[in-house]
């Protein structure tokens, strides 16, 4: 493509950054999605992943969209449908490879495959007209924020790691492989702490048993550091939108977004490396879920 995908999609993450707004939790401080919190969603109800999430989270709040459902032209016009006149899609990428043959110094020929990123546009149901009623629908109400919320409980249950709690720090101890989290009750809300749990167990795959995953972390604060903590944030706000869970702005990303920025700056792939990892952890820890669960994720995926 003529626009560079890449430095597209990192030049508006900078953007508000420096605006000291954080992408993937504009969806709830933003006050447009009013809701139930959910991942940007297929014509055929399939989530999206990866930075395809931040991007239309994005352009929701930017438009102020309420439906999660996006849709290409043509399959709009598949559904009977037609994109209202003046309407402007919005980009979605996905990876591909080329295949090239390149000859050796032996005179045989070797094959290479060279990634590439390729990207098309997409819109908002709110933008169409003439789709089926259900996809006009409203979201369902947010969960009630009084107590426990049982279905993180669960989740988080199962995912086997060992968590303790007390003190008034929460974080990831890689030499004792345990996540540390203070009391339930000291949260603001249910929500505060299933957000933060959800961060340090994002912290929690890192592990070398797990996924393995290494920036080259020196010290508190430098790159590595700085990466990591990118996909623990993009981590938690993937599950939280599984979880149908509303996460606030920790106390400490203000201190974070000059380092994510100066990561950013320095590489156009930052965030989709970040959003890749994330991805892959969260897809880990609903892995550790019962098989009840992956069998309906095949129902909708059907």
């Amino acid at each position: 493509m003529k626009t560079d995908i890449y430095e597209r999609v990192t030049n508006k993450i900078i953007a508000d950054l420096e605006q000291g707004e954080l992408t993937w939790l504009k969806p709830w401080s933003s006050g447009n999605l009013e809701g139930k919190i959910t991942k940007p969603l297929r014509h055929n109800g399939v989530p999206y992943n990866g930075i395809n999430i931040l991007m239309l989270w994005g352009a929701a709040v930017e438009s102020g969209y309420l439906s999660p459902f996006w849709m290409t032209f043509k399959q709009a016009k598949e559904l009977g449908a037609h994109v209202k006149k003046g309407e402007r899609g919005n980009l979605v990428v996905y990876a591909n490879t080329i295949t090239k043959t390149e000859e050796q110094d032996d005179s045989s020929e070797e094959e290479r495959k060279i990634p590439f990123m390729k990207g098309y546009s997409v819109f908002n149901v709110e933008q169409i007209e003439g789709l089926p009623e259900h996809y006009y629908a409203t979201p369902e109400p947010v969960i009630d924020p009084a107590t426990r919320i049982d279905h993180a409980e669960e989740f988080f249950g199962h995912v086997g790691a060992d968590i303790r709690h007390g003190g008034n720090s929460a974080h990831y101890a890689g030499g004792s492989d345990h996540v540390q989290m203070p009391i339930f009750e000291s949260f603001r809300s249910p929500e505060a702490y299933y957000a933060t749990l959800a961060h340090e167990l994002t912290h929690w795959t890192k592990h070398k048993s797990r996924l393995d995953r290494e920036f080259g972390r020196k010290r508190w604060g430098d790159e590595g550091y700085a990466r990591e903590e990118l996909v623990a944030e993009l981590g938690a706000a993937f599950l939280c939108a599984d979880l149908e869970l509303t996460p606030e702005p920790g106390t400490d990303h203000a201190a974070y977004i000059q380092s994510w920025l100066k990561v950013l700056k320095d590489d156009k792939r930052a965030i989709f490396n970040a959003a890749s990892h994330a991805q892959r952890a969260a897809d880990f820890l609903h892995g550790c879920q019962p098989m009840v669960e992956a069998d309906s994720k095949e129902e909708v995926a059907a």
